[in-house]
């Protein structure tokens, strides 16, 4: 159990007073600026060979303490591990040993001392001398159990890390995934840019932005909610390979899988379609994940999921009737109700084909597809920034990728035709006007830059939260952000 409430405040009170006491003696530990440190615990369990009988200097937060009259064993915890000390009243001096006799578990601390191996067989730091470098003021959670109450956990991410091993290597993973992502791409000739995040307009996705306000230009502006736009300003621009990878911000629920601020990768390439963004997906989340892994399986939540390409494709068309039965593929609007009425989904108000299609998918489909799977031919609908498919107009070349009954990546064949362009942004507006907060925005110099001429490009965008919420069998993207969006407590 952790310290009981009514303990807690008898606790603070007198690690107080032993700061306190330390001032007092002019022995003040945050005024020390600096420790020089040789060596990580790391480096001492690792090369004990060699650095048997050497002095080493290490500096960590005192984890465990067992004081046992004139000698006694503690435990230091650093970036790399922990360490145990061997702590001697004749090494280190009466007056020395009686100031580490009262600090305490979660103090910073530096030691200088001896490396050698115990009877007992444990790597260990004979302490020539002990340095207090910061006081801690507040008890960690009792040491046999950790911080488990979730929500404590994420807005005290600090404690969290230090008390819950685990943790640190989630986000130690989560680095590594994306350099890996950097590493993958960037061999293939990609160049990484840097787009606004305060924008006039928040366009590029389907989704309500976060409103500011720019003082001196008097100007309202938006968070961004997507990168796309600008992305795709390069290739027109000239670039041929681009990609960023960086936050985004939507005003929308929080869940398990959605936190309002959260990190995509989006990348383009002129001259290049929906298939062959398939095959740079799926490639670069293998490689990912023999790269953390070691292997092309991941486990998440108890089920193995195989990473290794090729990976299922299945149009969405093909998918409502493997699941449902329904064939959507050549009826009118009105034969369309017809089937959502059978279904169960039929809207208040008539809808079109294309939207009756994309709503059995996300009622009957989504949440079965658990294998890596491809979803093609969205409906032009959901899809105003992608191009529609030559032989079926109503639908575009466009992918979701769905891992865990979970969206992680979304990629089309980009639309070119500032025309067309110009049509869907009309009949976004639209649904503006009747409504609907996250229908895109018109963008008129998004427009203005088609004109001049865009390569035909494929596009995608990547949910890195996601991905590593996958590679580090993390069950909430809350477990994957470091620091996520939390209500505050009244």
């Amino acid at each position: 159990m952790d310290t009981p409430i009514e303990n807690i405040s008898e606790v603070i009170r007198v690690r107080r007073e032993k700061l306190d006491e330390l001032r007092a003696q002019g022995q003040d530990p945050f005024l020390l600026s600096r420790f020089d440190k040789t060596h990580s615990s790391k480096d001492v369990l690792f090369h004990f060979d060699a650095l048997e009988g050497q002095s080493v200097c290490l500096a960590g937060r005192l984890m465990s303490k067992r004081v046992m009259g004139k000698a006694s064993f503690s435990h230091i915890q650093d970036f790399e591990g922990q360490i145990q000390l061997y702590v001697r009243r004749d090494v280190l001096g009466e007056e020395a040993y009686a100031a580490y006799k009262k600090t305490d578990i979660g103090d910073i601390v530096g030691v200088n001392g001896e490396v050698f191996k115990t009877n007992a067989g444990e790597i260990s730091i004979k302490a020539h001398s002990i340095t207090l470098l910061a006081k801690s003021l507040l008890p960690l959670p009792e040491k046999f159990h950790g911080l488990r109450d979730t929500d404590l956990r994420y807005r005290q991410r600090y404690v969290d890390l230090i008390v819950n091993p685990e943790v640190k290597q989630t986000f130690l993973a989560r680095t590594k995934i994306i350099m890996y992502i950097r590493e993958y791409l960037d061999n293939l000739g990609y160049i990484e840019v840097e787009t606004p995040i305060l924008m006039g307009e928040a366009g590029g996705a389907a989704a309500r932005p976060f409103e500011t306000h720019h003082n001196t230009l008097d100007l309202d502006m938006y968070l961004r909610i997507a990168t796309e736009l600008h992305l795709k300003r390069l290739i027109v621009g000239g670039f041929e390979k681009v990609y960023e990878l960086g936050r985004v911000f939507r005003n929308e629920g929080m869940s398990v899988k959605h936190n309002p601020e959260f990190t995509t990768i989006e990348l383009y390439q002129a001259y290049a379609n929906m298939e062959d963004m398939m095959t740079l997906c799926e490639n670069l989340f293998y490689h990912c994940a023999d790269k953390l892994l070691g292997t092309g399986k991941a486990v998440y939540q108890g089920t193995e999921v195989n990473l290794k390409p090729p990976w299922r494709r299945l149009s969405m068309l093909e998918a409502v009737k493997q699941y449902t039965g329904a064939d959507f593929s050549t009826c009118t609007d009105a034969q369309a109700m017809e089937i959502a009425k059978t279904l169960g989904i039929a809207p208040e108000k008539p809808k079109t084909r294309g939207e009756l299609l994309y709503s059995a998918f996300e009622a009957f489909v989504e949440d079965k597809l658990t294998e890596p799977t491809f979803i093609t031919g969205y409906p032009v609908e959901v899809s105003p920034l992608a191009k529609k498919m030559p032989d079926a107009p109503w639908l575009t070349e466009r992918f979701e990728l769905f891992i865990t009954a979970r969206e992680l990546a979304n990629a089309f064949s980009e639309l070119n035709d500032p025309s067309d362009q110009r049509e869907r942004f009309l009949e976004q507006a639209k649904q503006r006007a009747a409504g609907d907060e996250e229908a895109h925005v018109m963008d008129e110099d998004f427009i203005n830059a088609l004109e001049y001429g865009m390569p035909p490009t494929g596009g995608m965008g990547i949910g890195i939260d996601r991905m590593v919420m996958l590679l580090t069998d993390s069950a909430s993207i809350r477990d994957v952000i470091l620091f996520p969006t939390m209500k505050p407590k009244e």
